[in-house]
This record gives structure tokens, C-alpha cells and sequence, in this order.
């Protein structure tokens, strides 16, 4: 009889326990839900302000920065801020924060060197991409530049010997063709005399973004293959990148613009809105690891292609971009390719795999795509 009682007993605090173990997973499910949304919605903002800030701070009156001392600052931004974030990890233990970093950059110095290649590659795209946006308007530039996911995807079944799915081969040639419809209706427009007449470059900046888009792919596929090949963490790999980074910003400073540096200073022309524009790009690469964490990449596509649209529509306003059907259609195209490449590809291998083995198979795809979200943002920002 006692024995009943205490299996009476325990059968109905077992449902008390189980609703308490299960309210504090529903308050983290909810916040993440939250988190994942509201890093969503920065990132949209934070992907179509950085292009049109900088479209804008280079097409203002009067004395012009210079891009390459904007380029080694937000170097130098990131690099602190990533130190910061190591710092953090290691619970302010100033002592292991310090025989970290001499343990991966001056000790394993060989490994250090391999990310030499995609800091030069970095540091040209980033010029590059001044260049392109103060001679392209910002929203033929938003879309241009989504080519960086064609030749990202072409150097990673190259490189990495990745496999495609049909739907993103198909994705890739809507895009490609999403681009050539734009660039064919700017070229043909009277926007290329409105360029010309204001000092500005149509096929320059096209060249720029084309050079700044292959670079990007190269880049982030290499770099990748040196995160895969080694235990180092994100943070500690964008630290040696920036330090290789700034090093040879400091150099094409000097090359490019030396002489002028020397006689009016390295932050000549620097503004609150230019300063503002340097955090906003140090401040991207952060805002990517917050939405690997909290979101996918379908909603991260979505959130690229939700960006366009907003570059364009505030370019209409901001420097009286005009918006016509072809435009529309080729940035149509663009957008939904840029969802389609980030749809998942179909399980088919799930059936007939173990438990185990399906496990694990899992815990590498999540692992994958948090490198894949967070290598496009990267290289963008780069």
C-alpha cells in the first residue's frame, strides 16, 4: 500500500517537474527568438547604411577624406575589438590573454604568415570598394556587388571541391543574369551623363566592383579552408588578419597617398559622418557572428535582399536614383537568386544514415554554416 502511495506520489509531481524543467527552456527559446529577429532587422539596416553612407560622405562638397587612412582604421577597429572579445572569453585573466596571443601569432609564426594572402586581398578590395561606391550609385552597386556569392560558390567547388545543388547553379545563373540586366539599363541610361558631368567614373567603378567581387570570392574561400584546417578561434583568425591588414593599409597609404598625409595629416577630412561610417564597418563583422548565433542563412538572405531594396528606395530619395521596370526587373532577379542560393540543400542521405552518424553529420553542417554566414559578411566588409 505504501509503495502505491509514494508511485501515486511521485506520478503527479513528475508533470510539475517536467513543466518546471521546461519553463526556463521557453523563456531562452522566446529570447533567442527575439535576439534573432532584432539582429536581423540591425543587419538590414547596418548592410544598406554602410553603402549608403559611404555613397553619400564621398559625394559631399569640400574636402574629401582619404580612403586608404579610412581603410587601416576600421583595421584597427576591428583588431581592438576582437582582442576585446578575447579578453572577455578569458574572463579578464590578463596573464592567459597575453600568452594566447604571443602562443598564436609569434610561436606558431608559420600559421600566422598563411593569412598573409587574404589580408592583401582584403586590404585591395576595401580600397576597392570605395572606389566603386563614389563612382556608382548606391543601389547599382548593392546589386552589382551581390555577385560575390557566383564567384564565392565558383572558387569553393574549385578550391574546396564543394558540391552544388541544381537549384543554386540555377540561383547562380538568375543572379548573373539579374546583374547583367541592371548594368545593360545603367549603361544605357542617362545616369552615365549625370555621372560623367559630376566627376565621376561609371566604367571605373564597375571594374572596381567586378576586381572587389572576385577578390571577395577567392578570399573568403581561402580563408575559409585555413579556419577548417586549424583549431584557432574566429577571433584570434581576425586578429592576425587585421594585423597583416593594417600593416598593408599603412603601406598602400603611404604608396597612395603619402605625400599628402604628411602635409595635412592622416585624418584630414574626417568627419563625424566618416568617422560614423568607420565604426559601422568594424561594427559589421560583430553583428554577423550575433546572427549566425540567433538566425540561418534563409534569413540572412532574406535580410541581403531586404537591404537592396532599402538602398534603393533611400537612394531614390537621398541622391534621385530613378527606378524603372528593367532596373526593378533585374533587382527582382538578384534578390530572389540571393534566397534561392541560401534555401538548404534536400536530406537525401537522412533515411538510411545511423543515429550517430546522422548526429554528427549535423553538427558539421551547423558547423558549415556558420562559416558560410559568416564568410560573405567578412569578405563585405573586408
Amino acid at each position: 500500500m505504501m509503495v502505491m502511495m509514494k508511485m501515486a506520489v511521485a506520478g503527479s509531481e513528475s508533470p510539475n517537474r517536467s513543466s518546471e524543467d521546461k519553463t526556463p527552456c521557453r523563456r531562452q527559446n522566446e529570447v533567442n527568438k527575439k535576439l534573432k529577429y532584432i539582429s536581423l532587422a540591425i543587419l538590414v539596416i547596418q548592410n544598406a547604411s554602410l553603402i549608403l553612407s559611404i555613397r553619400y560622405v564621398r559625394t559631399l562638397p569640400g574636402d574629401h577624406f582619404y580612403t586608404t587612412s579610412a581603410v587601416v582604421m576600421a583595421e584597427v577597429l576591428k583588431v581592438l575589438t576582437c582582442l576585446l572579445i578575447i579578453l572577455i572569453e578569458k574572463r579578464g585573466d590578463v596573464k592567459s590573454f597575453v600568452g594566447l596571443l604571443y602562443d598564436s601569432i609569434a610561436v606558431q609564426y608559420l600559421d600566422t604568415l598563411k593569412l598573409a594572402v587574404p589580408s592583401l586581398i582584403y586590404t585591395l578590395q576595401n580600397n576597392l570598394q570605395y572606389v566603386a561606391i563614389s563612382n556608382l550609385p548606391a543601389a547599382t552597386f548593392q546589386v552589382t556587388y551581390q555577385l560575390k556569392i557566383l564567384t564565392t560558390a565558383l572558387f569553393s567547388v574549385l578550391m574546396l571541391r564543394k558540391s552544388l545543388s541544381k537549384l543554386q547553379w540555377f540561383s547562380l545563373v538568375l543572379l548573373f543574369t539579374g546583374v547583367a540586366i541592371v548594368q545593360v539599363e545603367q549603361e544605357s541610361s542617362k545616369h552615365k551623363e549625370t555621372l560623367t558631368a559630376t566627376n565621376q567614373n561609371y566604367f571605373k567603378g564597375l571594374v572596381s566592383v567586378i576586381v572587389s567581387c572576385l577578390s571577395s570570392g577567392f578570399a573568403g574561400v581561402y580563408f575559409e579552408k585555413i579556419l577548417k584546417g586549424s583549431s584557432a578561434s574566429v577571433w584570434m583568425r581576425n586578429v592576425q588578419l587585421g594585423i597583416f591588414g593594417t600593416i598593408l593599409g599603412l603601406l598602400g597609404m603611404w604608396w597612395n597617398d603619402g605625400a599628402a598625409i604628411v602635409e595635412k595629416g592622416i585624418l584630414f577630412g574626417y568627419t563625424p559622418l566618416v568617422w560614423g561610417v568607420i565604426f559601422n564597418q568594424a561594427f559589421g563583422g560583430l553583428l554577423v557572428a550575433v546572427v549566425v548565433k540567433y538566425a540561418d542563412n534563409i534569413l540572412k538572405g532574406f535580410a541581403t535582399s531586404f537591404s537592396i531594396i532599402v538602398s534603393t528606395i533611400t537612394s531614390v530619395y537621398l541622391f534621385g536614383f530613378h527606378v524603372d521596370l528593367v532596373f526593378t526587373l533585374g533587382a527582382g532577379l538578384v534578390i530572389g537568386a540571393v534566397y534561392m542560393y541560401s534555401l538548404p540543400k534536400p536530406n537525401t542521405g537522412a533515411a538510411s544514415s545511423s543515429p550517430s552518424s546522422a548526429s554528427s553529420s549535423n553538427h558539421s553542417k551547423a558547423g558549415d554554416s556558420e562559416l558560410d554566414a559568416f564568410l560573405p559578411k567578412s569578405v563585405l566588409l573586408k
